[in-house]
């Protein structure tokens, strides 16, 4: 089934069902549609072609007698076929950056405020997927503890502050340490540390940098300690806020079980990064509907996410926003997108 598929009239008629639905989250009658302006047929056409969507798997009728709803796969269709993207106005796009700029000290900050600014304009939850050491090094330098013992102190453009314990070789000079530190701060300009890794990493293999023995040890003992907690391979973690919102409204009991089962899957974090890291694979703002994916087959909910970029144009993460399958998309899709264009801005 396609939109090319339908005619003229049941495209208008399923156009009107689906944005219907998602203003008012109730089921849609054929009278309904019939008041709405531009259709021009009877309720009894209406109700034929609504029987000719719900064959077709656009449309279901959640109970005995009532109007129709779309499935989630009529929700894909509309989505990508049907809907009108909308334009934040200038009072939503200050609030976004006014709340990212605020309090933007440290990249912690600044998501933290990202997921507030979300929650709050579009009162459903918001996520970010925040990578962990994945900024760019401001400083790295080498303190000596002891004639066989070395602190490594990473800076972070962040401002984040890491140390590892490194052992020296025996009988080394006091100079290797400061040429050890001084070589690899010049090399970490703009770079991630899985970046400055595989730059030295071929430099040392390649004979290019200009250390003697003790020294070229001292920096692949440096940047060992941080082997297998950085860059690429380094477990992601998930800011959520506003959870609260997804309250909002909920009467029917069955409504009730689908939050409580959405917040069990808000829970079960491993999971939702899983998903958002599909997203990193391209640029824009990715739409996942209900049971498309097995993560929400049971909540019925979707997710409108939107990857992020560092200072080096690279994805470095993904933010974006969670709720119920009837989310007010053509709203929340440029809200989810400039959010992302303003952090990657301000990173």
């Amino acid at each position: 089934m396609s939109l090319e598929s339908l005619n003229e009239r049941s495209r208008a008629i399923f156009q009107q069902i689906v944005e219907t639905y998602l203003e008012t989250g109730d089921p849609v009658g054929s009278r309904t549609i019939s008041r709405a302006e531009g259709i021009g047929v009877s309720p009894a056409t209406i109700r034929n072609t609504m029987a000719d969507l719900e064959e077709a798997g656009l449309l279901a009728a959640p109970h005995t007698s009532a109007g129709r709803i779309p499935t989630d796969f009529g929700l894909r269709l509309f989505v990508d076929g049907l809907m009108e993207i909308g334009n934040l106005t200038k009072e939503e796009r200050a609030a976004i950056k006014g709340k990212c700029e605020s309090n933007g000290r440290s990249v912690e900050d600044l998501l933290a405020e990202a997921t507030k600014a979300l929650s709050g304009l579009s009162q459903c939850a918001s996520l970010i997927m925040v990578p962990k050491h994945d900024v760019a090094v401001r400083h790295i330098e080498f303190v000596p503890i002891s004639p066989l013992r070395s602190l490594v102190v990473l800076v972070s453009e962040d401002g984040s502050v890491e140390n590892r314990m490194v052992d020296l070789p025996p009988g080394m000079p006091p100079s290797a340490l400061v040429q050890a530190g001084n070589y690899l701060s010049a090399r970490l300009v703009g770079r991630s540390l899985e970046e400055m890794k595989g730059v030295v990493a071929e430099e040392l293999e390649n004979k290019k940098a200009e250390l003697d023995a003790i020294t070229s040890r001292i920096v692949k003992s440096g940047l060992a300690v941080w082997s297998g907690s950085s860059g690429s391979n380094a477990p992601a973690s998930l800011l959520v806020s506003g959870q609260s919102n997804l309250l909002g409204g909920v009467e029917a009991k069955e409504d009730l079980e689908r939050v409580r089962r959405l917040f069990d899957e808000l829970e079960r974090k491993k999971d939702l990064i899983r998903l958002m890291e599909l997203a990193k694979e391209g640029r824009g703002v990715r739409l996942f509907i209900g049971a498309e994916n097995n993560l929400f087959s049971l909540s019925g909910s979707s997710l409108v996410v939107s990857p992020y970029m560092n200072g080096s144009n690279k994805i470095v993460g993904v933010l974006g926003v969670i709720g119920p399958t009837r989310l007010n998309y053509a709203r929340i899709v440029p809200m989810v997108d400039y959010t992302a264009r303003v952090v990657s801005r301000l990173l």
